[in-house]
């Protein structure tokens, strides 16, 4: 009986020991499961981050564009009769293009003013064309934004 017990307690001393003994770590299909989970989160996040960054891009020509429209619209509170908005009698000059913005062109009546912002380089196939269209109201311009692209490739505010 006592050879039983000391049996017992040399099998439960050696399980122990085995236990503490054992390397914790990670097999090998743990560690191909979170790979793959983190090809498939990245392979869902790539396609939105270039949306985004295109976005950006074409971001900046409307920032640009911000002193044409205010060009356009004091011109055209001064003088509503201008029949063909120009850099002369409008005042705006966009002399240098930028990395993304290729022109910013200012035309048509006061009635109707056209702002046309060319941009390139933005990741988008092809570049889009913003064209923004101004109305002359009771003593302001409205601006009315529009684009040839795609509108997952442009700002909110010129998507058709």
């Amino acid at each position: 009986m006592i050879s039983m017990a000391l049996s017992t307690s040399s099998d439960r001393l050696q399980k122990l020991l085995h236990k503490l003994s054992k390397e914790d770590g990670f097999t090998l299909i743990e560690l191909m499961i979170v790979v793959a989970v983190i090809a498939i989160i990245v392979m869902l996040a790539l396609p939105a981050y270039a949306g985004y960054t295109i976005r950006t891009k074409i971001t900046e020509a409307l920032s640009l564009a911000n002193a044409a429209k205010t060009a356009v619209s004091s011109t055209c509170q001064e003088d509503p009769t201008i029949t063909a908005l120009s850099v002369q009698n409008s005042g705006y000059y966009f002399d240098q293009s930028t990395k993304y913005v290729a022109s910013v062109n200012i035309s048509g009546p006061c009635t109707l003013s056209v702002i046309t912002i060319v941009t390139q380089n933005t990741g988008a196939a092809p570049s889009p064309t913003l064209t923004i269209t101004g109305t002359l109201g009771e003593g302001n311009m409205t601006f009315v934004c529009a684009s040839d692209g795609p509108n997952k490739h442009v700002p909110r505010t010129c998507r058709t």
